[in-house]
């Protein structure tokens, strides 16, 4: 009875310390610390915000383009709920993954005061750049090799 006691605590704690860092409005969740080896994108948007939605065309197409070294997440400049952040996702045609929550706090990078602005981490997780205006995919892939 104590070992399956044991046992059963041991199981909490390996699940309760292996929680997701982040959870995407697709149902996708997972670590930021899984993702070194690539470089990860995290750009903030509004759907008032106009360069923001010439942007996401560049940012789709570099998230499909380059799926092998690199990750792109959005992120919500308004906080919205998830039904919300659903809506307005799709009405600006996002295709890589928007996060549910603002990850600013817990990768350690102040959130944003203009839009867009982008987040750009290295493969070993350290943020490198920080990019306001629209970007585009060539911008992005230079950045990444000039980083290296």
């Amino acid at each position: 009875m104590k070992k399956t006691l044991l046992s059963v605590f041991l199981l909490f704690l390996l699940v309760a310390c292996s929680s997701p860092d982040y959870r995407d409005l697709a149902g996708n969740q997972g670590n930021f610390a899984d993702l070194h080896g690539k470089w990860v994108l995290i750009n903030y948007w509004a759907i008032w915000c106009q360069p923001c939605r010439r942007e996401i065309p560049e940012l789709n197409a570099l998230s499909t383009e380059q799926a092998a070294s690199i990750v792109v997440f959005g992120v919500n400049f308004d906080s919205l709920s998830i039904e919300d952040l659903r809506q307005q996702s799709d009405t600006v045609g996002i295709e890589f993954a928007v996060l549910r929550e603002d990850p600013s706090v817990l990768l350690g990078y102040p959130r944003p005061e203009v839009l867009p602005t982008t987040y750009l981490f290295d493969p070993r997780g350290k943020l490198v750049r920080t990019l306001q205006g629209p970007q585009t995919r060539t911008s992005i892939i230079a950045l990444t090799q000039e980083s290296r």
